[in-house]
């Protein structure tokens, strides 16, 4: 199934392992295969409408029962688009739990790898504006095989 929407919002410079160590070595983290996979072949940008969003057993500030996944930040410095590399940045600016990997947000709201666990990190919702949080995927691949049309929500 596709995963990009092929426009060219949010994307950055085509990911090369350089960039991936650099990354890692910047977040304190090894990054899940399934992520540089969907960034090898386009390094962050929009996300097609068939996975736009993720369901959830409970309800979360944004809805009752899941939240929007439109995009994946990918991983690079172009100008005034979000990256991976912004996570400790935005970790601090918005008092985010760490160590997590910002995949998605909007500031008020985030959708992160968490690392706190230790091992290979969970998908969590994070809200910055009720301090709240939810684990959406035990994994990354769990999380991406269970993305749905936002559309399919009421």
């Amino acid at each position: 199934m596709e995963f990009w929407t092929g426009g060219t919002y949010g994307v950055q410079a085509p990911l090369t392992d350089e960039a991936v160590r650099a990354a890692e070595a910047l977040l304190g983290v090894r990054l899940p295969e399934a992520l540089l996979e969907l960034l090898g072949v386009q390094n962050g940008g929009t996300v097609v409408s068939e996975r736009s969003a993720f369901p959830t057993a409970e309800p979360t500030s944004w809805a009752p029962d899941h939240v929007p996944f439109d995009s994946l930040m990918g991983i690079g410095t172009a100008e005034r688009t979000l990256s991976l590399l912004d996570t400790p940045y935005l970790v601090e600016e918005w008092g985010l739990p760490s160590p997590v990997v910002l995949l998605t947000g909007d500031g008020h709201t985030w959708i992160a790898l968490d690392y706190r666990a230790g091992g290979e990190p969970s998908v969590v919702w994070l809200d910055a504006e009720d301090e709240s949080e939810l684990e959406l995927a035990p994994d990354l691949r769990t999380f991406l095989d269970g993305l749905v049309p936002e559309a399919s929500f009421d």
